[in-house]
């Protein structure tokens, strides 16, 4: 709350992790509507080229429109990933059970493989990418190890923080997990700058702009009230995510393409 230059009072908004997490998990469906139904369903973005896509959106208004809705859903889709960084941070120094914590997301994860290729490339199996959670296995690992590493001081703990976000990102990239480089980036800098709110801020948000409207996501965040009670069963949040892939799977593959 502050006050404005005539007086007049502005109440920022109180938000709680579970209106994050909500707000996140519907930008999360959009985008996933976006790609699967709109784009691989609607369209068929597979069956052209750059160049041939661009020919058949001058001839057909309604797939230059379907083009459009759906690079709108993406860029609704990019303020969900620095949503969830930041939650996952929470959540790491929140947690009373670490081990449980990782098995859950390794557990969903897997789960979620089949489901995630169904929705975005219509395949039961398919290696060209991985779902949004193994990037945040990744990235959860990543903040154990920069939690070991504060038992050293000085230079030997910069370089230590350096080599662990190297090595997560090396691995995000390998296993080519969704959001992958800009997750582990995005966790990193919420956990080793995290009493810092200029300096996390600012890096946070140039770090979203791999996501272009990631950025506008900084606005809930400094909203962020601290408080976790979930008005959901939190692994509902866990479940939501396979379920939604799998609907849109089916619905993509299987009536409309």
């Amino acid at each position: 709350m502050y006050a404005g230059r005539r007086g007049v009072v502005w109440k920022t908004p109180d938000i709680t992790a579970d209106g994050l997490k909500i707000f996140a998990c519907v930008m999360m469906l959009i985008q996933s509507v976006g790609i699967s139904v709109v784009e691989k369903g609607l369209i068929g973005l597979d069956q052209y080229t750059q160049e041939s896509l661009s020919r058949a959106m001058e001839k057909n208004s309604e797939l230059m429109m379907l083009g459009g809705v759906g690079s709108v859903m993406q860029l609704m889709g990019g303020l969900a990933a620095p949503i969830f960084a930041f939650l996952l941070v929470e959540g790491f120094l929140n947690t009373s059970n670490y081990k449980k914590y990782l098995l859950t997301m390794v557990i969903f994860a897997l789960v979620s493989e089949i489901p995630y290729d169904l929705a975005m490339e219509q395949k039961v199996f398919d290696w060209s990418g991985q779902n949004a959670l193994v990037s945040m296995t990744i990235c959860l690992v990543m903040l154990s190890c920069l939690k070991t590493a504060e038992l050293f001081t000085g230079g030997m703990r910069q370089f230590l923080r350096l080599a662990i976000v190297v090595a997560a990102s090396v691995w995000v990239t390998v296993f080519r997990g969704e959001s992958g480089l800009g997750m582990v980036l995005l966790t990193a800098v919420f956990y080793i700058f995290y009493g810092k709110n200029g300096i996390k801020t600012v890096l946070g948000i140039l770090i979203s702009l791999f996501y272009v409207t990631g950025p506008l996501s900084f606005y809930g965040i400094c909203c962020y009230n601290g408080q976790r009670t979930d008005r959901f069963p939190k692994y509902l949040y866990y479940i939501f995510y396979p379920l939604h892939l799998l609907v849109l799977g089916v619905i993509a593959h299987y009536f409309i393409t």
